[in-house]
Formats: structure tokens, C-alpha cells, sequence
């Protein structure tokens, strides 16, 4: 069960008043039952996926140990504070993971508000070290939601990028005045040894576009960040969204406050904020990022979360509510890195999201959306979204599959913040998990906002009257508590007889001698092409999903095909194609530093590297015969249809060559002219 926060005590106080007015709103504490974060990874590399979720002060964060492996059946047994991972003192919030040191196991980052974050060593042997304070990434007593890892300077090292907020959740005010106390996001660059460097305002992450000339400099709110290589040119860019609030936008005399700041790379882990140019500087409450191709054009899409649709006809407003100004959405990327909003479709309505994934849940070989969340808005609670589900019919086309949830939980009586993704007991279907702040169980009220949008969610869009209006601005708290938050796992039927595989990327940096993506391949751009089938896209992410991660095993859905193609972007800008993964197959594919693609002196010099990056694997320990001996048969037949006459390489692109290209300068002759 998740404890609330401290300051909780506080919206008690104003439930205690005779009548809370309207105008009060802003002195309600933000999230007073705490904002709770999932991540799903394997930390104890047993080859199952753990799960781990934070919680509030006086309560320990879990750690539950898949007991898969061990004893054949889906279980789980929470060992955070036997591994060191309770944090009991912290409220937590989001937490990220993964391996800083390239030693093969996984480290945890943890955020609470109020007090430094906690960063994790695995030692390996199933438990951690804390080592915040020597690593130097406690980052103050701010106010985190969320945060990422990955390379930003292209050095083989996880560095964390933290989503902040404004300096005290005791109170919204933050959310009414245009930019308060707010605070800045940070950078942490891993300088070796578990050390880290705030790199925030040297980086240029600070430096936000899209605010009036009076306000440079300003932050924003970020309730999500993330790393990803959106414009697939081998240094993952950052993304983060922000949160307009109660703060007009233009149309209506004020300016836009909440956008999706995107953070280009130039390579050397400095950004500059692309979003106006690229069509990003788009106002809302965003709240989540998942990342893939939904309409399978070779370029990366973003779905972010939003307030949604419905919650406007309870909240007085100086002008009418637009239909789909706060609708969560999708934004689809266009060639030469611009993105289109396309609007919501036929679905006409979302509902209020926090978490989002991104994921093939139906392994018809397309990318699916998932969302979930809630909000104490005071007066009432938002629940409007029982658990979303939009199965993708080709070509970003999605519908509400209200099937896919019908004997799962009803999340409209969880207020949902975290939302990850993993497949729990291996079948090769994405399972979901996520945590609650609070609960609303029968027989607690939910009534219906009786809006007729035309919308499929019209019917299920609900609402939590925590206080009874007496007059127009005036309210009295009508006694009614909600429970503690919950953790709900909802395991995939894997019942549509589709077809699957899944991979694992394994970095080679320190294994092979030039090798430089991380261990964990976080960064690196997945592209899966099943026989006869279109390709789609799956990013290696530390963190996207709102104060939370999704498992790191990359999950392919074959529909009714026996085989695929994966071809794959590492971080640095190697590419590497695997042919013929089979149906049902869980393979790690390793980084073999030596791009296909690359202006080759040789196919002797080409197949001369390979041989030797699959030799030292093997002398390693860390690959298997038979699999080094596939690795090497798709190598030089991804090389050959590439460099035949006339040859074409149909996933790559320019930008994805130049980083190729880059990583492989001291084994290659002449380069491409665009390089």
C-alpha cells in the first residue's frame, strides 16, 4: 500500500474548514498521497523481470524478486530491504535504471521530494550500495518527478538526466502563477568510477525555446523527460514535457508555458532546444513520453499524456473548453525531423493520463498505445481513464479496445501515476504494471460527467466528488477518504495465436576493443521487419514513461509470421543486422562494432573486424557458438546487399550513416560525401 505524504496533513486542515472556497484551490498540497513511480527490470540478471516501486516516508519502497526462474511459477517476493533498496525515509517518486558502471548488472536511481535522490551500485550478488553522496547525484532538496539515463557524450558511460519541478508541494501556487519558484531540470555526466559532474547549465538543457523574450531563461514544469535518438543519428537527444497549468495560453492573453522541449544533440552531450522548429511548442498539461513508429514510415513518433477532455466541465474557465486542446495525442515524425499533430482521430476524447507506454500488446506486428492515470484536482478526483488501451490498425489509426481491460482492474478507481512495460512470465506478451497514490474503492461514488462528445470514453469518463458544492465557488468536504494507492500487474492473455520474439541488447564497451555503446544498449534504436511484414520501431529507453521505466527486453510481435529481420542503431551509430530471429526466440544481441553500412576499403576489412569483435565475445564469455556463427553469416549479408551494385540500405539513413561512419573512422577508407 502507498503511505501519503506529509503533506497530506495539510489538505486535512483545509478539509476541517467549515467551507473551502473555490479560490483556495491553490493552497491544496500537490499529490498529498505521494506520486508514486514502476520500473521493471532484472536486477538480480536471473533472467526474469523484477519489479520496483516507491513509496512514502515511514514506508519502505519494494523491491519484488520474480520467483519465475526459480520456481516455474509467476510470483514475487519483496526483498528491498534485504537488497538496500527501501530508501523508508524518502518520499519517493519516479525512480530509472541502469548499468552506470558497464559491470553487467543493474544500478537504481531513486527520486523523493524534499531531500537528495539515491543512487544504487548493484554489487551483483543480488543487493546495493547507496552511493549518492560519493557519486555526487544526490542533486539537492528539490522537487523530482522523473528522470532518464543515457550517453549523452558518446563515452560508453550512463549519465541521468531529473525532471524537477517547483520548490514546495505544500502547495499549486506554482500551477496558477506563471513562473514562480520553478525549478530547473539537471544533468549528471558519468565521468567514470561512479562519479558524476552536474553538467546542467553547461549543457545547454536550461536553455528552453518557445517563452516570450521576457522570460529567457525561465524553467518549466517537467512531469517526464527522456532520453531517445529521435532523429536516429547515433547521441540520444533529450525530450521533456511541461505543464501549462492554470496559466493562459496566447489565445486567450497569456503564453505558452507547457511544451515538449526537445534537446538536440550535437554530439558532445551540448543541446539546444529544436521545438518550435520542429513543431513541438505545443501547449498542454503534458505528463508522460513513449516513443516508436505508429504509422511504420521509418521516423520516431511520440504519444505524450495530457489532462484529456473531460475534466474542463467541472473547472470554471473565462472561456469555453476547445475539444481536444488537452486530449493526449500523438505526434508523428516527419523525414526531415519535423513532427505533425494529426489530432485524436475517431476517437474524438481521451481521458486523463499520467504513465504511457508504447507496445505491440497484440504482437500483430504494429505499435499499440497504454495509458493510465488519475488527479486530485481538491474539490474532486479526475478518473476518467479506466485504463486505456489503443490498438493500432496500421498507419497511426487506433480505437479504444475496451476487450483488452474488460477482466483486468478498473483504474478508474486507482489514481494512477507510474506505468511500465515488460513481459513478467516470458510468454513474449508485454505485461503492465502500475502504482496508485490512492484508491477509490466501493462503495466511494463515481458519477458521470454527462458530456456527450461523441466519444467511445464518453461512457466510462468519470469523476470522485470530494467536496459538496454549496454555491458556485463554495465547497464542504463531504468525509469521504480514500484508501491507500495500490500496485496492480496485469498479465497478457497471450491467447490470439500471434507470434513473437524478443532481444536483449548487450553493449560492448570494455569487451570488445572497439566496442562503445553502454552495456546496456541504452540509446540504441531497434528496428524489426517480421517476413512480409512492416517495419517498426523500438527505442532502448532509460526512462519515458512518467516517473517510471519499462523493461529493457525489447518485445516483437510477428502476427501470423515465423521470422524476422532486426536491425539495429547503437549508440555511437554502428549498425548491425541480425536476419532470420526466429518465432518464440529470446536471444541477447551483442554491439559488433563494425558498421555494415560504412564506406568499406574491403569486404575483407569489414568481415576481418567482425571476426575479431564475435572473438573476443567469445573469449569473453558472452556469446555462444552458435549464435556468434549467425552473427557472422547476417553480417556479411547485410554488408553485401548494401554494397552490391545497386545495392540500398533499406534502414538506414543518412543521419544514421554519418554516425556509423563516425565510429568506424579508424578501420574505414573513403567516406560518403555527406559525411
Amino acid at each position: 500500500a502507498r503511505k501519503e505524504s506529509p503533506r497530506d496533513a495539510l489538505f486535512d486542515a483545509l478539509k476541517a474548514q467549515p467551507v473551502l472556497l473555490f479560490s483556495e484551490a491553490p493552497l491544496i498540497p500537490m499529490k498529498s498521497h505521494g506520486a508514486p513511480g514502476v520500473v521493471i527490470f532484472d536486477y538480480d540478471g536471473d533472467g526474469d523481470q523484477d519489479i520496483y516501486v516507491t513509496n512514502g516516508p515511514g514506508m519502505p519502497n519494494s523491491l519484488y524478486a520474480n520467483q519465475l526462474n526459480e520456481s516455474g511459477v509467476l510470483s514475487f517476493v519483496d526483498v528491498a530491504a534485504d537488497a538496500g533498496v527501501a530508501a523508508i525515509d524518502l518520499d519517493g517518486t519516479g525512480a530509472c535504471f541502469g548499468d552506470i558502471d558497464n559491470d553487467g548488472d543493474e544500478d537504481l536511481y531513486v527520486l523523493g521530494t524534499g531531500m537528495p535522490n539515491r543512487l544504487f551500485e548493484n554489487d551483483g550478488a543480488g543487493a546495493f550500495v547507496e552511493i549518492s553522496a560519493r557519486s555526487a547525484t544526490g542533486g539537492g532538496n528539490l522537487n523530482p518527478s522523473s528522470c532518464s539515463m543515457g550517453d549523452v557524450n558518446g563515452d560508453g558511460l550512463l549519465d541521468i538526466v531529473v525532471a524537477n519541478t517547483w520548490s514546495s508541494w505544500d502547495d499549486r501556487l506554482e500551477i496558477f502563477d506563471a513562473f514562480g519558484d520553478i525549478e530547473h531540470n539537471q544533468l549528471f555526466v558519468n565521468k567514470g568510477n561512479n562519479v558524476f559532474m552536474d553538467r546542467s547549465e553547461a549543457s545547454g538543457i536550461r536553455d528552453l525555446s518557445g517563452f516570450p523574450a521576457e522570460l529567457k531563461g525561465a524553467a518549466g514544469i517537467t512531469w517526464a523527460i527522456a532520453m531517445v535518438d529521435y532523429d536516429q543519428d547515433g547521441d540520444v537527444d533529450i525530450v521533456m514535457v511541461d505543464d501549462q497549468g492554470e496559466v493562459l495560453d496566447p489565445a486567450h492573453g497569456g503564453f505558452d508555458r507547457g511544451m515538449i522541449h526537445l534537446m538536440q544533440n550535437d554530439g558532445t552531450g551540448v543541446f539546444a532546444d529544436v521545438n518550435v522548429q520542429v513543431g513541438l511548442n505545443r501547449v498542454g498539461a503534458w505528463m508522460s513520453l513513449s516513443f516508436g513508429d505508429l504509422d511504420a514510415d521509418g521516423n520516431m513518433d511520440i504519444f505524450v499524456t495530457n489532462l484529456g477532455d473531460y475534466m474542463f466541465t467541472l473547472v470554471p474557465r473565462p472561456f469555453p473548453y476547445t475539444l481536444g486542446s488537452f486530449a493526449s495525442r500523438w505526434f508523428l515524425g516527419r523525414s526531415d525531423g519535423s513532427f505533425s499533430d494529426p489530432g485524436v482521430g475517431a476517437l474524438r476524447a481521451t481521458p486523463f493520463g499520467w504513465g504511457g507506454i508504447m507496445a505491440d500488446y497484440d504482437n500483430d506486428g504494429d505499435t499499440d498505445i497504454i495509458y493510465q492515470g488519475g488527479l486530485d484536482v481538491g474539490p474532486f478526483v479526475e478518473a476518467s481513464n479506466p485504463g486505456v488501451v489503443l490498438r493500432n490498425n496500421g498507419g497511426a489509426d487506433f480505437r479504444y479496445d475496451q476487450e483488452a481491460l474488460a477482466k483486468s482492474t478498473n483504474h478508474s478507481r486507482r489514481n494512477v501515476q507510474g506505468v511500465a512495460g515488460g513481459d513478467l512470465n516470458n510468454d513474449g506478451f508485454v505485461d503492465v504494471v502500475s502504482v496508485s497514490s490512492f484508491d477509490l474503492p466501493e462503495p466511494l461514488p463515481l458519477v458521470p460527467y454527462n458530456v456527450d462528445y461523441g466519444s467511445v470514453n464518453d461512457a466510462s469518463a468519470f469523476f470522485f466528488p470530494s467536496f459538496t458544492p454549496v454555491s458556485a465557488t463554495e465547497f464542504v468536504w463531504n468525509g469521504m477518504e480514500p484508501a491507500d494507492g495500490s500496485l496492480s500487474v496485469e498479465i497478457n492473455s497471450a491467447d490470439n495465436g500471434n507470434h513473437w520474439a524478443s532481444v536483449r541488447l548487450m553493449g560492448t564497451v570494455g569487451l570488445t576493443s572497439r566496442g562503445r555503446a553502454n552495456r546496456d544498449a541504452i540509446g540504441a534504436v531497434v528496428r524489426f521487419t517480421p517476413k512480409g511484414g512492416d517495419t517498426v520501431m523500438r527505442p532502448v529507453l532509460g526512462g519515458a514513461s512518467y516517473a517510471s521505466q519499462d523493461s529493457l527486453v525489447v518485445n516483437l510481435g510477428l502476427g501470423d509470421a515465423h521470422r524476422g529481420t532486426v536491425d539495429v542503431l547503437w549508440p555511437g551509430g554502428v549498425r548491425n543486422r541480425f536476419y532470420g530471429l526466429r518465432a518464440s526466440e529470446q536471444l541477447v544481441l551483442p554491439e559488433i562494432p563494425c558498421s555494415y553500412d560504412a564506406d568499406w576499403s574491403s569486404r575483407h576489412r569489414y568481415r576481418h573486424c567482425v571476426a575479431r569483435a564475435l572473438k573476443e565475445l567469445r573469449h569473453a564469455g558472452k556469446l555462444p557458438r552458435g549464435l556468434a556463427k549467425r552473427l557472422m553469416k547476417s553480417a556479411m549479408r547485410a554488408f553485401h546487399e548494401v554494397h552490391k551494385p545497386g545495392g540500398d540500405d533499406d534502414s538506414s539513413d543518412d543521419a544514421g550513416r554519418r554516425g556509423s561512419h563516425q565510429a568506424d573512422r579508424h578501420e574505414r577508407g573513403k567516406r560518403h560525401p555527406h559525411t
